[in-house]
């Protein structure tokens, strides 16, 4: 019986033999072919067709108007649409997942008052449309015409007319901010809820305090779970925002909505808010990406790598596959010389 060993001892010495014997040509080890996928070349090439053709449609397109996107790109009334929007959008953000978080920590709280009403709050604001809910705030004074503070079923001691106090802009911020309170509150639920109960329990054998260990160990992990569910909600806050135009609220697509009442140039104004739309949210992607980057420290050996590192490494695959195909093609060459 042949061991391995015997085998691959005869391979070395026919191969030394043949190698030494004057007139044989050295031959090298087959090489290993990958696999051939032409279905998914196939269906690069098709896509890459559509989407040639898509491009080709937008830019040959006249009636795009590119000429009057790039006059009306950045005047200073979509400029200030814009500013708007960015400040009402971190508002809504800011305030919504502070309120959120208070929610979150109610619902999970062992008093069956505070688990109650954090769960009608989620409820009520989840079940209604943000659009009723703005045009009810945006009519409040109808319902009650003066807002006071005093003692309750007792005298008043401030007493201010609502609609006085509450103009388009902080009507759109009360609404948006309430509806957004709802999401944050089971975002910010389910990260906590995430964390392994074993760390809780760890935390409080070390004699942490209920709030410090919310504080310093759930939130840190949670955020692992929060983070990209919260900048979906930031992308989805920043656009959802242009539903504020309704109240006349000067918003970025409440400002080219001004010109082109006025230009009748329709198309091209609204191209101007989509590419403002589209640039924002590539920006707030790529915060996001690092965001998630940063929270993942310790929860895997290695991070992922940045856009930056990725072109890196592909030019360096790229550059050593053309060292190798280089070699591979000379070698039948030095073989034949021989």
């Amino acid at each position: 019986m042949v061991t391995p060993s015997e085998v691959t001892d005869t391979l070395s010495v026919t191969k030394t033999d043949r190698t030494r014997s004057p007139g044989v040509p050295d031959t090298d080890p087959p090489r290993i072919v990958p696999r051939r996928h032409p279905g998914r070349w196939a269906a690069a090439a098709g896509a890459l067709l559509l989407f040639a053709m898509v491009l080709n449609s937008v830019v040959r397109n006249d009636a795009f108007q590119w000429d009057v996107v790039g006059d009306y790109f950045t005047t200073g009334a979509v400029l200030q649409g814009l500013w708007l929007t960015l400040w009402l959008t971190a508002a809504v953000m800011v305030l919504g997942f502070l309120l959120g978080t208070v929610l979150a920590v109610a619902r999970l709280s062992a008093n069956p008052v505070l688990r109650t009403l954090s769960w009608g709050y989620v409820w009520i604001f989840r079940s209604t449309p943000l659009l009723v809910q703005l045009l009810f705030w945006f009519n409040i004074g109808a319902l009650y015409p003066t807002l006071g503070l005093g003692i309750p079923f007792g005298p008043e001691f401030v007493t201010v007319k609502t609609v006085n106090l509450l103009g388009p802009t902080l009507t759109a911020v009360i609404g948006l901010t309430l509806h957004e309170t709802a999401y944050a509150a089971e975002v910010v639920r389910g990260g906590i809820l995430s964390v392994d109960p074993g760390q809780t329990e760890a935390a409080q054998a070390l004699g942490l305090s209920r709030r410090r260990t919310l504080r310093r160990v759930v939130i840190p992990q949670a955020m692992r779970s929060i983070v990209p569910t919260a900048g979906n909600m930031l992308i989805g806050t920043l656009k959802g925002t242009s539903i504020v135009s309704v109240l006349a609220v000067h918003d970025l697509l409440y400002s080219v909505q001004l010109v082109y009442n006025q230009t009748y140039q329709v198309i091209p104004l609204l191209m101007v808010a989509t590419l403002w739309y589209i640039a924002v949210t590539t920006v707030l992607g790529a915060g996001q990406f690092y965001v998630e980057r940063y929270y993942a420290r310790g929860a895997s050996r290695a991070l992922p790598p940045t856009p930056v590192q990725r072109l890196r490494l592909r030019l360096a695959a790229l550059r050593r596959g053309l060292r190798e195909t280089t070699a591979a093609d000379a070698r039948p060459l030095i073989g034949g010389d021989r």
